[in-house]
This record gives C-alpha cells, sequence and structure tokens, in this order.
C-alpha cells in the first residue's frame, strides 16, 4: 500500500486528498500524519523528498513522489481519471499553477506571523504576499468562470483547495469581496462529498 505523508492543515496535501476521492482511490493509500515545519523538516519526509516539503507519496515500486503537482498528476494517471483532459491541457495546468501560488503566498504569510518574532516581521513582505493572491483571484474572477463551471478537471480541484486554506488561515481579507461569480463557484464546489470529507480543521 501507498503512503502519504501529510499534515491535516497542508492545503497541497488536501488536494491531493481530494483528488484520491474523486478517483476512487482513497481504499489505496494509507495517511501518515507528520509534524513538518520549514525550520525542521520531519526525518521521515526528508528521507522521502529530499527537499523536505509535504505532501511525499510513498510507492512499494519506485522512488517516493512528491510535490503536489506531481503526485495528482500520477494519480490520475493511475486511476485514468481524466482530470488533465487534452484538449484543455494548457488551461489546466496554468491554472493548478495559479493555485498552488495562491496556496504558497498564503502559507508564507502564515509562517511569517507564525515563526518569526513580532519584532522582525515584515509587514511589507506579508503584504506583497497578499498582493499575488489578490490579482490572482481577480484573474479567476474575471477571466476564467467558464472553465470553472465545466467538466471537473484538475483545475477545479486545486483552485477549491486555495480558496479554503485563504478562508482557513486569512479569512479576515474577505477575498470574496467584489469576486461574487468565484464566491459562489467556491459555496457550490465546497459541497461536494470530496470537500466536506477533507475540510481542515485550524
Amino acid at each position: 500500500m501507498m503512503k502519504l505523508l501529510s499534515s491535516p492543515t497542508s492545503p497541497f496535501v488536501r488536494k491531493v486528498l481530494i483528488v484520491l476521492h474523486e478517483t476512487g482511490q482513497l481504499d489505496d493509500v494509507e495517511l501518515v500524519a507528520v509534524a513538518n515545519t520549514p525550520t525542521g523538516p520531519d526525518a521521515t519526509v526528508a528521507a522521502a523528498n529530499p527537499v523536505g516539503k509535504i505532501p511525499a507519496l510513498i510507492r512499494d515500486d519506485g522512488p517516493a513522489l512528491y510535490d503536489s503537482r506531481v503526485i495528482c498528476r500520477f494519480l490520475d494517471h493511475r486511476a485514468k481519471a481524466g482530470l488533465y483532459p487534452e484538449n484543455r491541457l494548457w488551461d489546466v495546468l496554468t491554472l493548478e499553477a495559479t493555485a498552488d501560488g495562491v496556496m504558497e503566498a498564503a502559507l508564507l504569510m502564515t509562517y511569517e506571523a507564525r515563526l518569526r518574532p513580532e519584532d522582525k516581521q515584515f509587514p511589507d513582505w506579508v503584504e506583497a504576499q497578499w498582493t499575488k493572491i489578490d490579482r490572482s483571484l481577480t484573474a479567476l474572477n474575471s477571466m476564467w468562470m467558464s472553465h470553472l463551471h465545466g467538466r471537473l478537471d484538475m483545475s477545479h480541484i486545486a483552485i477549491a483547495a486555495a480558496l479554503s486554506y485563504v478562508d482557513l488561515r486569512h479569512d479576515a481579507r474577505n477575498w470574496r469581496a467584489g469576486r461574487d461569480a468565484l464566491a459562489a463557484w467556491h459555496k457550490g464546489f465546497s459541497e461536494r462529498p470530496s470537500m466536506l470529507a477533507t475540510q481542515p480543521q485550524p
């Protein structure tokens, strides 16, 4: 059985978990919770992924896979689920990259507040991270809603995971303001069984 090194609040892990639910592969993977931080990666994580990040997928028949995009592509291929459709591939990959960028910026904001002493925090740097998120969500709301209302693909899963993480850690920023279309889409998508089953806990 494969093992997924994970943390319950990681948006990148949640993205993989949603894929497992949507593709019917949850029973093929054992979830292994690890205590991983940017300053002290878990030894199991470091052994599986030299970069020291989660998620990492340990396989029986080959080296561990890491980076959520790699793992999701592998799981999609394994299940022949069609989450990366050839006729929309470049759009899907671009949107998944956008979602991952949102997650990364939101994580960096969280780390700044949690890991740095208050007198060493850099407010302008935090705002620069939020600007990345803000621009990305505006682009999704203005340019990509027709795609998001189409057939399920990997971009839907990645964007939903990203928006839910922003809700979890940076709800006070009120990303929904001025983005009614994206907010309505996220509300509807969040009712999917795969989303309800993987809700992060603060």
